[in-house]
């Protein structure tokens, strides 16, 4: 650790956000499972709003009644430069992060300092690594993205799988089926129709990225890694009916095949939400069709975003009885792997739990060297993927 410049700093892990919904969560699975020593924060703009969720967390482990309180602001660019160069680690859970999340990336980048987020926003993942990649690069920063729901079990999941299967030495063809119950919250909400409604700002920003990609020559040479589109169809390893799902999912999943030689030469990835009836398949696609559609017309999108409220989400005992399986069909050379990631509350319960171990990873584990905007499954492999088993997330293998 002596080599490490973020070493000496106050704070190995400080989180950001945790007076909405999900970083509560996120701060109270830390105060039941973080290690007794590590240093730690709590971050945010309302001093008595933070205040109030320590003395939460003081009811779960008395110890915590002294955590510290940082002052920061997401519109507050100096604010956000003092936090960074105080901790090895920030975490945030401050969205939508298209609108809020920028000059923290910076500030941590600037920095050297990791960043861990929840975001499910594409066009947001993609403006960063153009504007923040390189600085993050030259000063050992690692900028993780997608570090919940969206897009650990698939990208974990896909990584297992490919361990089940190495060596990897010709094309490799995998598959992604998401199956979940649950319920999203207001910050869910709103990140979601910010997105439908800016198609045009998200094609911009991957061709953006993929300019500045081609540019540093930051892609695998001799090798390929892909994400592609499929089509509606039944799978027959899985037995579901299969519905291709527009999500950031895919293209993580295909960053971590580019990085990881162990992907194989010639990597393809296929995202899908899978139903076991034709009838809720095509219901699905209705449904998340019509969402888009409002999403383009700003009196509708506003009057939806006006009836949910960010910081917002369902009960405990509505998390209590949800649930989400992943199963991943990997195949290549005539051999076939079938992995499933199963576990609880997807968007919350499982989601805090995550974003948590994935700062801790970041923290305090011996990882990959890597640096720069990277994935989890780059950034953290194998440690992460111990973390989340030991917490209760299950990688097996079906077949």
């Amino acid at each position: 650790m002596a080599s490490d410049p973020t070493s000496s700093r106050s704070y190995d892990l400080v989180l950001l956000g945790a007076t909405g919904f999900t970083g509560g969560l996120t701060a109270e699975y830390l105060a039941r499972h973080a290690p007794a020593d590590l240093r730690w924060a709590l971050a945010g703009r309302n001093a008595e709003k933070l205040a109030a969720v320590r003395d939460r967390l003081a009811g779960i482990d008395p110890a915590l009644a002294d955590l510290p309180l940082v002052a920061a602001d997401s519109s507050d660019e100096d604010s956000l430069a003092e936090l960074a160069a105080s901790t090895k680690v920030v975490v945030t859970t401050v969205g939508p992060y298209l609108t809020h999340g920028e000059p923290l990336v910076a500030a941590c980048a600037a920095a050297g300092t990791d960043y861990v987020d929840l975001t499910g926003e594409p066009e947001f993942v993609d403006r960063m690594y153009a504007a923040h990649h390189a600085t993050a690069r030259s000063t050992g920063a690692r900028i993780v993205h997608a570090c919940g729901f969206d897009s650990i079990p698939h990208d974990l999941g896909v990584y297992f799988a490919v361990q089940q299967l190495a060596p990897v030495d010709g094309p490799l063809t995998v598959r992604g089926v998401v199956r979940a119950s649950g319920t999203a919250s207001g910050g869910t909400f709103h990140s979601a129709m910010t997105q439908f409604s800016r198609a045009r700002q998200m094609r911009a920003a991957m061709a953006e990225r993929r300019r500045v990609e081609k540019a540093t020559g930051d892609r695998p040479e001799g090798r390929s890694a892909r994400a592609v589109s499929g089509k509606p169809h039944r799978d027959p390893v899985t037995g579901y009916w299969l519905l291709p799902l527009p999500t950031l999912d895919p293209f993580v999943v295909a960053r971590s095949g580019a990085a990881l030689p162990a992907y194989g030469p010639d990597f393809r990835y296929s995202h899908y939400a899978g139903t076991k009836t034709l009838r809720y398949a095509a219901g699905g696609a209705v449904g998340v069709t019509a969402l888009a559609a409002a999403a383009q017309v700003r009196p509708v999108r506003n009057a939806l975003l006006g009836r949910i409220k960010q910081g917002d989400g369902p009960s405990e005992s509505r998390r209590e009885r949800s649930w989400f399986t992943v199963d991943v069909v990997a195949e290549t050379a005539g051999r076939t792997v079938h992995a499933r990631v199963s576990g609880g509350d997807p968007g919350y319960g499982e989601t805090a739990k995550m974003l948590a171990e994935s700062g801790l990873c970041l923290a305090l584990d011996d990882n990959p060297p890597t640096s720069g905007s990277v994935t989890t499954a780059a950034a953290m492999g194998d440690h992460l993927l111990a973390r989340l088993q030991h917490a209760g997330i299950r990688f097996d293998v079906v077949g």
